[in-house]
């Protein structure tokens, strides 16, 4: 189902993140031709600032090619674009050259300005953009002096006044050094970005663990001890049976027992694995999403219901919570509880991106379906306009119970 929003709604928080980098680094690339701009509207029309601009666009563009594969790259999305930082290297180096030969053969004219302000910027957004393609704080200070010296040391070789170099020395070291540290932040960022994500991910896989490791604990202590109680009788009605000693039939009326006995701490262990408390559900779903920096209210009374009810709503609530959790890029959910007509309704709304398999699929809500379905209940799931996707739980009252459990307000379920 797609989310009203277009592509942008769809994306998850690390890939709109992503996408706001990248972009960044293109427009930053943008930037080095406003930057020039200046100084070659002047002699625009003049050979050398017609030949600057173009070699200015081209590097431009080179520029934002790197950055975005480096950014795969940094991603470990692909190999390290070598050939690309390659072809970066050498377009700046020969921009950066002609800009310096304008300048050598035309001191003092408009060309010698808007050479000179060609090569301090295509030194600058090269040294930024290379660092995106180094890992670590030192290889790109060494980077940043690296372009430092050279611009300086170009100056001199091709003959400028000495002065000059001691000027663009320091400038293309300090803004040189400001956009290479802005593009390295804006890598590390990303992928802090997408760790974090990860990290929620695995915490929410770890409680399932943790909660199948209980169920096994749980199961273990009660099947151990009788399944090796059984295996021994078993065994010793065998070699009675042997004997033909009518004690045999003594030890398999007690293995007959003793299996019975295991059937129904089995059914005890997996009932109370199933049955959920409906007002613990909504205050760990509320504690959870809140620590996950989604503000969740719960309205509503949610206590005094029949245990099936409170047991099918709190299976409907940890299902929805571990969605928004999950699946979601919620920052806002709201769980309310009413009661309408002899039916409990439950509603979950958050303002995310549509839950796992949408308002008909999803292992967990066609679970969810077969569970109300044996009591009566129903669910609906989907979205429900301008962003956000409702689930609706609605479970019968018995009949029976009338009067005798009135539902608590819900400020007196959670502790």
């Amino acid at each position: 189902m797609s989310r009203p929003g277009g592509w942008w709604g769809r994306k998850s928080t690390p890939a709109k993140f992503e996408t706001y980098t990248r972009w960044s680094f293109h427009f930053i690339a943008l930037t080095e031709l406003s930057v020039v701009a200046g100084p070659l509207l002047g002699p625009v029309g003049t050979g050398p600032a017609a030949l600057l601009t173009s070699l200015v666009v081209v590097h431009g563009l080179v520029c934002g090619v790197t950055t975005s594969r480096a950014l795969d790259w940094r991603l470990g999305r692909r190999e390290r674009p070598l050939r690309t930082l390659w072809a970066f290297g050498v377009t700046t180096a020969v921009v950066a050259v002609t800009a310096l030969v304008v300048a050598r053969h035309d001191r003092g004219g408009d060309d010698t300005t808007a050479a000179a302000a060609t090569f301090s910027t295509v030194m600058i957004f090269g040294a930024g953009a290379t660092a995106v393609v180094l890992r670590g704080r030192r290889r790109v200070f060494v980077m940043v002096v690296a372009f430092a010296v050279t611009a300086g040391l170009m100056y001199l070789l091709v003959g400028l006044p000495w002065l000059s170099a001691l000027v663009v020395t320091p400038l293309v070291f300090l803004v040189g050094g400001f956009f290479a540290f802005t593009y390295s932040f804006s890598v590390w960022l990303v992928n802090a970005v997408y760790e974090l994500d990860e990290a929620r991910e695995t915490r929410a896989r770890l409680a399932v663990a943790e909660e199948r490791l209980r169920f096994g604990r749980d199961l273990h202590d009660v099947m151990g001890r009788n399944l090796a109680v059984i295996a021994l009788k078993s065994e010793l009605a065998v070699q009675l049976a042997q004997r033909e000693r009518p004690e045999a039939v003594t030890q398999m009326v007690e293995v007959q027992r003793l299996a019975h006995e295991a059937q129904r701490e089995v059914r005890e262990v997996v009932r109370g694995y199933r049955e959920a408390d409906l007002g613990s559900e909504l205050a760990g779903a509320q504690g959870v999403l809140t620590a996950a920096g989604i503000d969740c209210t719960v309205t509503g009374p949610v206590t005094g219901y029949p245990a099936p009810v409170q047991s099918a709503l709190g299976w409907v609530v940890r299902e929805a919570a571990t969605n928004v959790l999950r699946h979601g890029d919620a920052r806002r959910c709201a769980m309310e509880l009413k009661v309408r007509e002899g039916r409990v309704v439950l509603t979950v709304e958050n303002d995310g991106v549509p839950q796992s398999g949408g308002p008909g699929g999803g292992a967990g809500l066609v679970g969810l379906r077969e569970r109300l379905a044996e009591i009566g209940g129903t669910l609906r799931a989907g979205p429900a306009g301008e962003g956000r996707f409702l689930l609706t739980a609605e479970v019968p009252l018995p009949a029976h119970s009338g009067e005798a459990a009135t539902p608590a307000p819900a400020g007196e379920a959670a502790p």
